[in-house]
């Protein structure tokens, strides 16, 4: 727990007072502090002037753990690169105060310093002979000159990177870009610095041909590309930065003698007594005390409607206190509480992911241990069994073969698919978060969607009145708004909100009162009104009223009420100077695309499985009207998880959707989290796929991009690698003995950019296929 000097539990130890988190940490630091002094702020914090900050590129976060987005299993107490993949480990559980990324920082200032000389190199390669500003053997050291930063400098973290995937034994991509980029710039230094051990055949127009403008565009090209990635990438914790959000940053604590302060959340202890006011989040977990009132509980549940609190009820931290006062009792409070639960959820769920980037690391390891050694056998072959000059020629075949086996074909193939199709979706309302999403959707074969904001509107609505007779439904409904007019319940507002749709005239009600848990009182044009459940009708004596029905109204309205809340309807009894006049449900209606998305869901095989927080009733009446067999109510955040946990043991691949907080950990778990773009931050965060509209149909329209981008992806690959299989043994030299014919490095340059070509191409037949056809309606 982060401890400030302002607890006031302190104690001086070596002339300098140290705070403490509790009376508790104070007495175990008091009884040993050689044991615990140190840095862990468990047992307090120095009050010294801290020493200077480390620099932004070697600064660590005191007590973070780092680890590795690709392999979770890489974890160390510092910041720094991964052993395996070469990526830059970033902390397992992020913080609200964090800066920017210091390796964001320092790829962009590497890349824009550089960026000039790049262009400048870049022109003078294309331009240089035409325009005649030096000779070209001059123009090869202004070259030399201009590219040295480039690739010292820029490119250095690169170098860093491939030797260290060296070292480590675990070739990856950053060996590829380190082996081409290399490879590149030495041939040309020496091209231009001895070009007289060159044949003479490789001269031209005065010098022999040099490739810096390629090692410089690889390495400007490629920090672009890690600057975007680093972006992305830093919206990952987006979901874990939210949810940390939620907490109030301050509780009003009441204290022994009577007075209260209020005071960071940080200092807030169990048993600790603590009050709420109307409109506050509720500090931490406990449980009510004194007064009564309706919290906002979404986060958990789900659920839009408000839950009544009295004493003796149970509160959860960072909810919502809406209309009443509370006094309440902490009962846990930290890395204790139901929030940081679900964060320690969700940071797990995010972590056990595994990436498709790993099938592409283990490609290229094997792709450049065959490269490296192919050229390395190139050279002595032809340095051994070669024409005079061998060596020189051995040198140039097996630098046309590392040229060649560039990384641009291969490093494009998957990121241009994507683009295409992340910008294609886009435009038909489906948001992917990243490549693995889009792998993986097209595997699904179950799909676990959430009631409240994803099959429903989640806003409450008026559904309908039932009068008694010597009423009629509209004036049942005008009193009872008339009534609600005073009320800040969502039941209410959806009430009032219906009355004034149906130009009902609406009086001012006096007198209002309202009975926490049970409804509301008032009068109405001087007529004495109650408007709630069944325990405010006995309250109000509309049990006792004589009916000509069999049966006491009371018990009819009741019967007719369950039918009612059976379709998923919340219900409401209208008293009218002591008579019941009618009842009132409020439900939250199914959206119209639901029934149809569904439908076209499991036509394509998919098993359709409702989870929700709401009770068991409600979710099969709603699953009824939709087709869903499968259903599981009552649902926490922990049984969500639960579930796709269990289904993915099974062997199933999992998608869930949900828009709501309570969904969070479930959609992180899942093998593709899909989230309602019009439900909470946290829950989009937590997902790799939004849909913007909310609308289930996109799921279908998801999977279809996902099918064709992943064919895509493949063919990319083949055309990168058939280049390559290509113009490796043509580049070593296969041809000689049968031709005289040696592939110079301009033409291997020209062969890799002849294979990011065909790359580019085939990702941007993605833009021009249909949009995917819903059933019973045209193509969308």
């Amino acid at each position: 727990m982060t401890v400030t000097p302002q607890s006031r539990h302190v104690f001086e130890h070596e002339g300098k007072p140290v705070y403490f988190c509790s009376a508790g940490c104070k007495a175990r630091f008091a009884a040993d502090p050689a044991r615990h002094r140190g840095n862990d702020p468990a047992f307090g914090m120095p009050t010294s002037v801290p020493a200077a900050a480390p620099a932004p590129n070697e600064a660590a976060i005191a007590g973070a753990v780092y680890t590795c987005p690709m392999h979770p299993e890489v974890r160390q107490d510092h910041p720094g690169d991964c052993p395996k993949c070469g990526m830059a480990l970033e902390p397992e559980m992020p913080t609200l105060d964090e800066g920017e990324n210091p390796e964001l920082a320092d790829f962009r200032r590497r890349f824009w310093w550089t960026l000039p000389l790049t262009l400048i190199v870049a022109v003078l390669a294309m331009l240089g002979h035409r325009m005649q500003w030096f000779s070209m053997s001059t123009q090869s050291w202004v070259e030399l000159v201009l590219t040295l930063p480039v690739v010292l400098w820029a490119g250095w973290p690169f170098f860093v990177r491939g030797a260290q995937s060296a070292v480590n034994r675990s070739p990856n991509m950053w060996t590829l870009i380190a082996l081409g980029t290399g490879a590149a710039f030495v041939y040309s230094v020496v091209a231009t610095v001895a070009p007289q051990l060159f044949p003479a055949s490789f001269v031209s127009m005065g010098r022999v041909a040099v490739y810096f403008e390629a090692a410089a565009v690889i390495i400007s090209l490629t920090l672009l590309g890690q600057m975007l990635e680093l972006k992305a990438r830093s919206q990952t914790s987006a979901a874990i930065k939210s949810l940390l959000g939620l907490a109030p940053k301050t509780a009003r604590r009441i204290n022994a003698d009577g007075t209260e302060d209020d005071v960071a959340l940080t200092h807030v202890h169990v048993g600790d007594t603590l009050r709420v006011r109307p409109g506050e989040k509720v500090p931490t977990d406990g449980v009510v005390v004194e007064g009564g009132s309706t919290v906002d509980e979404s986060m958990l549940t789900g659920e839009p409607m408000p839950v009544t609190k009295r004493v003796g009820d149970k509160l959860i931290g960072a909810t919502l206190n809406t209309t009443g006062a509370l006094v309440m009792r902490s009962q846990r409070v930290g890395a204790q509480t139901v929030l940081a639960g679900i964060v320690q959820m969700v940071v797990q769920a995010q972590r056990s992911r595994a990436p498709m980037q790993r099938l592409a690391d283990r490609v290229a390891g094997t792709f450049v241990v065959a490269v490296a050694g192919f050229a390395l056998l190139t050279l002595l072959v032809w340095g051994f069994f070669g024409p005079a000059p061998s060596w020189a020629h051995g040198l140039i075949n097996a630098v046309a073969v590392l040229i060649i086996a560039c990384p641009c074909a291969l490093g494009l193939a998957t990121p241009m698919s994507i683009m295409v199709a992340t910008g294609r979706a886009a435009t038909q309302g489906v948001l992917f978060r990243d490549a693995a999403a889009i792998e993986n959707l097209r595997k699904v074969d179950t799909l676990i969607v959430d009631k409240t904001g994803t099959l429903t509107e989640g806003k409450p609505s008026f559904d309908r009145a039932v009068a008694t007779p010597g009423f009629s439904e509209d004036e049942v409904l005008r009193l009872a708004a008339s009534l609600d007019q005073g009320s800040e319940h969502p039941l209410a507002d959806a009430i009032v909100r219906a009355a004034r749709e149906r130009g009902l005239a609406l009086d001012k009600a006096e007198g209002f009162e309202s009975s926490t848990g049970i409804g509301v009182r008032g009068r109405v044009g001087g007529r004495a009104l109650a408007l709630g459940n069944a325990t405010l009708m006995a309250q109000a004596g509309a049990s006792e009223a004589r009916a000509s029905e069999p049966g006491r109204p009371l018990e009819a309205l009741q019967a007719h009420a369950e039918t009612m809340r059976a379709s998923g309807a919340s219900v409401m009894m209208l008293a009218v100077d002591g008579q019941l006049a009618g009842l009132l449900a409020v439900s939250d209606p199914i959206k119209t695309s639901a029934a149809e998305a569904l439908a076209t869901l499991k036509a394509t095989g998919l098993r359709v499985i409702m989870a929700t927080g709401d009770g068991l009733t409600t979710a099969r009446a709603i699953a009824g009207r939709l087709g869903i067999d499968e259903v599981h109510g009552a649902l926490l955040p922990a049984d969500k998880l639960a579930l796709v946990a269990r289904l993915q043991r099974e062997g199933r691949v999992v998608a869930m959707a949900g828009d709501g907080i309570n969904d969070a950990p479930a959609l992180a778990q899942a093998d593709v989290g899909i989230a309602m773009g019009t439900g909470t931050d946290v829950a989009m965060n937590s997902a790799p796929v939004t849909l913007v509209k909310g609308d289930l149909r996109g799921i279908a329209q998801a999977r279809t991009i996902s099918t064709e981008t992943i064919a895509n992806m493949k063919q990319n690959l083949a055309f990168a690698f058939v280049y390559n299989a290509l113009g490796v043994p043509l580049a070593a030299g296969v041809l000689y003995p049968f031709t005289g014919w040696l592939l110079s490095p301009m033409i291997a340059a020209l062969a890799m950019s002849l294979s990011s070509v065909s790359v580019i191409g085939n990702a941007l037949r993605l833009r021009g296929k249909p949009a995917v056809t819903a059933v019973g309606e045209g193509a969308s």
